[in-house]
């Protein structure tokens, strides 16, 4: 993504109103939401970074769920200190949504923040907290303590499309020639711990891209048996894996499981945000628009949202993002 030779303070300033205005369309919130989290997630760190972080975070004073867990997982991709302690309020905030508190223990388990250790185990271990946050905070104890530990170097993983900093790696190779259906029961068996099914999900991931791989329609299959989990976090991940996919083999599971009123909306919201990542292929732009009075808010949220993702997938842009013109920072 090109950055214009505007102000470092006035650039970050324009996306941070635009971010934090209610008033504002959520997709254009959106897009100025990933412009910052591009700024903020800078290596080396300019002096946008911690200014584009500070400007994700203000924007949990917001109303929507929808918006507020899309502000912790950028903060989590930041890889920046600064981003720990907004989200540690968030996890930390009873009154919180769930599904708001899940992504910003996922994102310390992203920032591998050892500081958060005991706090993740607490709630981990916590007989009152809702499931799916205490599901997520046992897979983030688990992410951070791989990710310091002696297992992480000696391990072989194959080198992955994805730039993203996942709630789990995938599992190393064991031989060259992977065996899915192995995966596929290792991601089904709900005998063993989540972080490491958890693994083979995001193992089956890197067998679906690029999509003409052979393995890439077996294992997008294979994903799809995921939505039978009894786990709502659980097949909340197998939808965002397809979203990170693309892959036209997910559409008809991704459709069902949005059309599945049943269905918790964490799950629902997830499918119709990847349904948007495929917004160029037949048919997808006119299923969401069902679900644009969906009786759930942060369904209809993601709906609106995913059309956007469609029309910039159709219109071929390169980043889905906002970044001002000179002549309009501060505007």
């Amino acid at each position: 993504m090109a950055v214009t030779d505007a102000p470092a303070d006035s650039q970050v300033a324009a996306l941070r109103n635009i971010l934090t205005s209610e008033k504002e369309p959520l997709a254009r919130r959106f897009r100025a939401l990933f412009s910052l989290k591009y700024l903020a997630s800078l290596k080396p760190p300019t002096e946008q970074t911690v200014p584009a972080i500070e400007a994700i975070a203000a924007a949990f004073a917001s109303p929507s769920a929808l918006l507020k867990h899309e502000l912790a997982y950028c903060l989590g991709q930041s890889r920046h200190d600064a981003a720990i302690a907004p989200l540690r309020d968030v996890l930390q905030d009873k009154e919180e949504d769930a599904m708001c508190r899940h992504e910003a223990a996922e994102a310390l388990g992203a920032l591998g923040d050892r500081g958060s250790l005991d706090m993740l185990k607490t709630l981990r271990d916590d007989a009152q907290e809702v499931d799916v946050v205490r599901e997520t905070c046992d897979i983030a104890v688990e992410r951070i303590e791989w990710e310091h530990s002696a297992q992480r170097t000696n391990e072989k993983l194959k080198t992955s499309d994805f730039a993203s900093i996942d709630p789990a790696p995938p599992l190393p190779q064991e031989a060259k020639t992977p065996s899915i259906p192995e995966l596929e029961k290792t991601l089904l068996d709900t005998s063993l711990p989540l972080f490491h099914r958890y693994r083979a999900m995001f193992a089956l991931r890197d067998l679906s891209s690029p999509p003409d791989l052979p393995t890439a329609v077996p294992a997008v299959h294979a994903l799809a048996r995921g939505f039978s989990d009894p786990s709502p976090l659980f097949r909340h991940e197998i939808a965002f894996v397809f979203g990170q996919l693309s892959h036209p083999a997910s559409i008809p599971s991704l459709v069902e499981t949005l059309s599945n009123t049943k269905e918790a909306s964490m799950v629902r919201h997830e499918a119709a945000e990847a349904l948007g990542s495929l917004g160029d292929e037949e048919g997808v732009e006119d299923t969401l628009r069902k679900f644009l009075d969906d009786p759930e808010q942060v369904v209809r949220d993601s709906v609106i949202v995913a059309l956007d993702m469609a029309e910039f997938e159709k219109n071929g842009e390169v980043e889905y993002a906002i970044i001002p013109e000179p002549q309009t920072v501060g505007a």
